[in-house]
């Protein structure tokens, strides 16, 4: 393989939303991207959707309109994961189908040549996706988080076949491209952003499922205390700033009568059940009729690009 900071390539296997994200996370960082999808009409799209991502770059100041243009120069598209071959590095970014995953790296295996580095940004193990592999030793977890041009983490993670060579060169790939190199010490279903995701989301589809509180008032709790203190310190950091003795007491009385539950909420299985999947139906916990839901989404990717003035002042 290359050495990390010398690969000029790389080709992304799937044209949705997160393959959009992570060929621009690496175009806008000079590399020639191969985006690989199903079908010609589908990429073309998926193409548009990268130019639009690349605007909003261009007005907000974080990239220059010539560069915006020769990094959308760099992206090319196919239909074939042949194409895959002349590559310095591949990524898998197709649906999160247990046999898709595992035919795709069954492929890939056999069409790249042995010193590539195959990962996978699907958030799942990755040993879940080698059982088609010869090589497996150089198959990794690479997990962008959506919207993957906005976002400038990735969770990295090998599994017990993964050569340790492996998970160190994709770190320094990722801070070669600007992005920030999350490295697990072993595999863990959900990674560490959604099983930290998931037991907020828990805890707080518990409290309105159980009547404890509006979805308004959990919302603007959580926004307006922790969301804004978790942007500049964790929760392990805050934990020790507040003092590890307060909190470790806090903690024997309060993590006793928190929810454990296996499953979600009835309430929230009734709605999906009944067909409410939130602001993409009209109506979930909230009723989407009568919210913005548009200008709530650009009033996050507002704050999810003053982050990345934020990150690019500090160099």
């Amino acid at each position: 393989m290359k050495p990390a900071d010398q690969i000029e390539s790389v080709a992304i296997i799937g044209n949705g939303l997160m393959g959009q994200g992570i060929s621009q996370v690496f175009a806008r960082a000079g590399k020639r991207v191969t985006l690989i999808g199903r079908s010609a009409a589908s990429l073309e799209k998926a193409l548009d959707t990268i130019r639009g991502n690349f605007g909003a770059f261009v007005e907000r100041g974080l990239t220059p309109a010539d560069k915006a243009s020769a990094a959308i120069a760099r992206i090319f598209t196919s239909t074939d994961i042949g194409d895959a071959a002349g590559a310095d590095h591949v990524i898998e970014a197709v649906p999160a189908v247990r046999e898709t995953q595992v035919e795709v790296f069954g492929k890939l295996d056999s069409i790249c040549a042995d010193d590539i580095v195959l990962g996978s940004t699907s958030g799942q193990p990755i040993s879940l996706m080698t059982g088609r592999m010869k090589h497996p030793e150089r198959a990794v977890a690479m997990h962008f988080i959506y919207p993957a041009q906005l976002i400038p983490i990735v969770e990295i993670c090998g599994g017990p076949q993964t050569a340790p060579h492996v998970v160190t060169w994709a770190c320094d790939v990722m801070t070669a491209v600007g992005q920030t190199p999350a490295l697990m010490n072993k595999e863990v279903d959900g990674f560490i952003i959604n099983r930290l995701q998931f037991a907020v989301l828990r805890e707080a589809w518990s409290m309105w499922a159980n009547g404890i509180a509006s979805a308004e008032a959990i919302d603007n709790s959580f926004k307006l205390s922790l969301g804004r203190r978790y942007a500049v310190t964790g929760p392990i950091e805050s934990a020790e700033l507040g003092g590890l003795d307060i909190m470790n007491k806090f903690a024997e009385f309060l993590l006793p009568d928190l929810d454990t539950s296996s499953s979600p909420p009835s309430a929230v299985s009734s709605l999906v059940k009944e067909g409410n999947f939130g602001l993409k139906s009209g109506r979930g916990v909230y009723d989407w009729h009568s919210r913005d839901g548009k200008a709530l989404l650009a009033a996050r990717a507002d704050k999810l690009f003053q982050h990345m003035k934020d990150d690019a002042a500090k160099g």
